[in-house]
């Protein structure tokens, strides 16, 4: 007898989607010059999807083989219920590995909480240790707190914590080697991540604020030596070793390394779209399909099984021209 086979997501060009991103909220307690405009407007609550409904949408995609789900936002810890949602989409059969988010803000009181709820990884923001950098960067945050979040997610147990740092040239470029020095003392990883030109932005250019990860690799290679590693977390980066400790730091490069041949990612926005590509606005509206047709699952997993035949074969990011994707990151989960 011939065992089943379990169900998978298929592209037009062989890719297998096994790895989910969902943004529970477009809200955010900071308000980074690289992710949102200053005077951001929301969605209203009826736009958005309910914490059931995401559930539902998160329980869907492990049906059809999904293995790895990333919470984001926004800032997904500022959305009440997120803690009991995780809780809800960690015990899903078939989920391998429950992700989040974060830019490390409400750690400090959850950190505890989130490892228990089934979160094994934590990935936080952090793009510079100088505390009026990051007042200016973030424009409401406050560098000391997100210290204090990453240390209590070191303590919680989590199987790994990752800082991602978006480097935008003669405003943190400076700081890789500080980071990494930081990310070596804390036992913790750390990806160094090229600006996604998603969404208008009025504070800096984006072409003359490009930094490539090669210009960091070189600026490393001064202070460590960056062992190549078959080190993988499902995602776009790349990693190396910084020999003599644990710590790994890993290169998102949309612009320098084109990662889109191994593609295996979709995003499901705060609103209901499920965004095929971060780079394009290919996409279907499975709010809609869980609005109209409620509680019918064959419907909304053919959906989403349909869904795979619009997934685009590479983004088409442009650093030096005005952006063509007008949302911003907040808009598309981070």
């Amino acid at each position: 007898m011939t065992a089943a086979v379990a169900p998978q997501l298929i592209d037009r060009f062989g890719r297998t989607v096994d790895y989910l991103r969902i943004s529970i909220t477009d809200r955010c307690d900071f308000r980074c010059v690289y992710c949102m405009a200053e005077d951001m407007v929301f969605l209203p609550r009826a736009q958005i999807l309910s914490l059931e409904e995401i559930y539902t949408l998160a329980q869907a995609f492990t049906e059809l083989g999904v293995k790895k789900i990333r919470i984001t936002g926004g800032e997904p810890l500022v959305r009440k219920g997120a803690l009991e949602l995780l809780q809800s989409i960690g015990r899903l059969h078939g989920l391998q590995e429950l992700v989040l988010t974060t830019n490390g803000s409400q750690l400090e009181s959850m950190a505890v909480a989130l490892q228990a709820a089934g979160v094994k990884r934590v990935n936080i923001s952090l793009d510079t240790l100088d505390a009026d950098k990051f007042k200016a960067i973030t424009r409401t945050g406050d560098l000391a707190q997100v210290i204090k979040g990453i240390k209590a997610a070191t303590a919680a147990g989590f199987e790994r914590i990752k800082l991602n740092a978006v480097i935008l040239k003669n405003r943190n470029h400076q700081e890789v080697c500080d980071l990494v020095g930081f990310a070596v003392e804390q036992g913790v990883d750390i990806s160094f991540i090229e600006e996604m030109p998603l969404g208008v932005v009025a504070q800096h250019n984006r072409s003359d604020a490009y930094y490539s990860s090669d210009s960091i690799k070189a600026d490393l290679a001064q202070a460590f030596a960056l062992l190549p590693s078959t080190a993988t977390t499902g995602g776009p980066s790349k990693y190396f070793q910084i020999a003599g400790t644990d710590t790994r730091v890993g290169f998102i490069s949309p612009h320098s390394t084109n990662f889109c041949s191994t593609c295996n990612r979709v995003r499901l926005t705060v609103e209901g779209r499920l965004l095929l590509c971060l780079g394009n606005e290919h996409s279907v509206d499975l709010k809609q399909v869980l609005r109209t047709s409620p509680g019918d699952g064959a419907a909304l997993q053919q959906a989403i099984i349909e869904a795979m035949q619009i997934k685009p074969e590479k983004h088409e990011f442009n650093i030096h021209e005005q952006p063509v994707i007008l949302r911003y990151m907040n808009m598309t989960g981070g």
